[in-house]
């Protein structure tokens, strides 16, 4: 075989010897056959194979292949070692959208494959900021909150979650804006930014806590996501907010049956240290909904109650409002990706009782009990507006803890094109 490999696609059935091989080869050029079915779902299983046989760089021909196609390929193609180095075939304003994409992507799964060691959580701010500001140029501008400095603007979850650390926890503060200095903010996103999780004083086990590299998932997605729409031309102000901290063990890290008071006043007892995400959230929502934007989006790896009721193809989705959901899912399946609504009704809210708080931040059983990941939602809705229209998205698919038929191990980027979408609309 040649360095570069010609793939094509077709409907056709794969000669009688191949049997009912999805991916034939001939001289150098291999055909993946569709076989009707999730067509987008057999051309990345298809692209993981081609991977496996040790190939690097793809070049694209034929009719078949349109932009969803190539993405799909794409997504299978990549690996945690290498970006993929694919020949798009098409118009021109196709090969730049599929450009696009790849360089957002391959940014989040370069922070979300990071080692824990070389990514701590001011660095994730600032790599996030600065790639924002590459692409954005004067329309960027940002700040970030470190350490102590979070006590004096009230950010106390991520300060507590972080504190553990030698490292320091921080917040990212950036702005979008490329109308006008009084411009209204149309969107704010929050982004979980755990650099790593070792579940604090309620500590993971060691098979739990290896690919906890992967729980700034949610801060690299919607920072890749904002990227994306801003290479597409985003003509909106949009603000976000990263909330960075590294959960360790010290002398000095937050312990359970802490009580945490945050801006809003709502006090929340700590019953489990390893539910650290929700806390540092409920600053990043309360930060966001000052802005006044009427959708603020959150994006995190917050639950395993979420993978156990989606599994690991989903996301999963939550909003009080059944109008937001129905959007995320037409977005959703508008650029090939998968979301699912979950419950989320009022009393989720009250589903983590404390007697020394308003609230707790989970409930003290494994997993935070059944409908984790609701009541992990209904837990974060406290520190939402009530006027703002608020979607949740738990990424149930953003990490792969070893290959599969989908996607190598490492980072997926599963839920960028969604929040990008949302972001156009």
């Amino acid at each position: 075989m040649t360095d570069v490999m010609t793939v094509t696609l077709t409907k056709d059935a794969p000669a009688a010897h191949w049997g009912n091989a999805d991916v034939t080869f001939e001289n150098n050029q291999s055909v993946i056959h569709l076989q009707g079915g999730d067509e987008l779902r057999q051309i990345q299983q298809a692209a993981r194979k081609l991977r496996n046989q040790g190939l690097s760089k793809l070049a694209l021909e034929g009719e078949l292949w349109d932009l969803h196609t190539q993405w799909a390929l794409a997504q299978g193609f990549a690996t945690a070692k290498s970006v993929p180095e694919i020949s798009w075939t098409g118009d021109e304003e196709t090969q730049q959208a599929l450009t696009d994409r790849l360089a957002s992507a391959s940014f989040a799964r370069h922070l979300i494959n990071e080692t824990p060691e070389n990514l701590a959580p001011v660095k994730l701010a600032i790599l996030a900021a600065h790639w924002l500001s590459e692409i954005g140029g004067d329309k960027v501008s940002y700040r970030i909150i470190e350490g102590a400095e979070l006590l004096e603007d009230k950010w106390v979850g991520i300060h507590a979650v972080g504190r553990g650390s030698e490292r320091p926890p921080a917040m990212l503060e950036l702005d979008y804006n490329p109308l006008g200095e009084d411009a209204p903010v149309s969107v704010a996103l929050v982004g979980k930014g755990i650099t790593f999780d070792s579940g604090g004083y309620s500590i993971k086990a060691s098979e739990g806590m290896l690919g906890m590299k992967c729980d700034m998932g949610g801060a690299a997605t919607v920072t890749a996501s904002l990227g994306l729409a801003m290479k597409q031309g985003l003509n909106k102000r949009v603000k976000l907010f990263l909330c960075c901290a590294e959960n360790l063990i010290s002398g000095h890290a937050y312990k359970l049956g802490d009580v945490l008071t945050y801006k809003n006043g709502v006090s929340v007892e700590v019953v489990n240290t390893d539910a650290e995400g929700r806390l540092v959230l409920a600053d990043g929502l309360q930060a966001a909904c000052e802005t006044g934007a009427p959708l603020v989006i959150d994006a995190a790896t917050l639950t395993g109650a979420a993978v156990m009721a989606v599994g690991t193809n989903y996301n999963a989705i939550f909003s009080p409002k059944s109008e937001v959901l129905a959007m995320a899912q037409a977005k959703a399946s508008e650029v090939g990706e998968r979301v699912w609504p979950l419950p989320l009704d009022p009393w989720h809210r009250d589903m983590c009782p404390s007697p020394y708080a308003d609230t707790a931040n989970s409930r003290p059983m494994k997993g935070g009990g059944a409908g984790g990941a609701s009541n992990a939602a209904g837990f974060l809705w406290r520190f939402v507006s009530p006027e703002v229209n608020w979607l949740h998205m738990d990424l149930a698919s953003a990490f792969a803890d070893s290959p599969n038929s989908l996607w190598a191990a490492g980072g997926t980027s599963h839920g960028m094109l969604t929040i990008t979408a949302l972001l156009q609309d």
